[in-house]
C-alpha cells in the first residue's frame, strides 16, 4: 500500500468534502481517503498496482474540484 496527500482547491463545505471522499472510495485500489475541509486536502491509502496519483487526481477534478499544485 502506498500514501499520498493531494491538495484539493474549490471545496467550500461538509457535503464537499463527504463527496469527494465517496468519488475516491469508488476508485479500484483505494484502501482509504479522508478528506478535510481546512485545509483542502485527500489523505489516500491505495494498492499502487491497481491505480495512480493520476487516476486520483483525475477522480477529484471529474467530480468538479481543481488540484493545487
Amino acid at each position: 500500500m502506498e500514501t499520498i496527500d493531494i491538495q484539493i482547491d474549490g471545496m467550500t463545505c461538509g457535503g464537499c468534502t463527504a463527496g469527494v471522499t465517496r468519488v475516491l472510495q469508488a476508485v479500484t485500489g483505494v484502501q482509504s481517503a479522508n478528506v478535510t475541509l481546512n485545509p483542502g486536502a485527500a489523505h489516500i491509502v491505495f494498492d499502487a498496482q491497481q491505480t495512480s496519483r493520476a487516476a486520483l487526481e483525475s477522480a477529484i477534478e471529474e467530480a468538479g474540484y481543481d488540484i493545487k499544485h
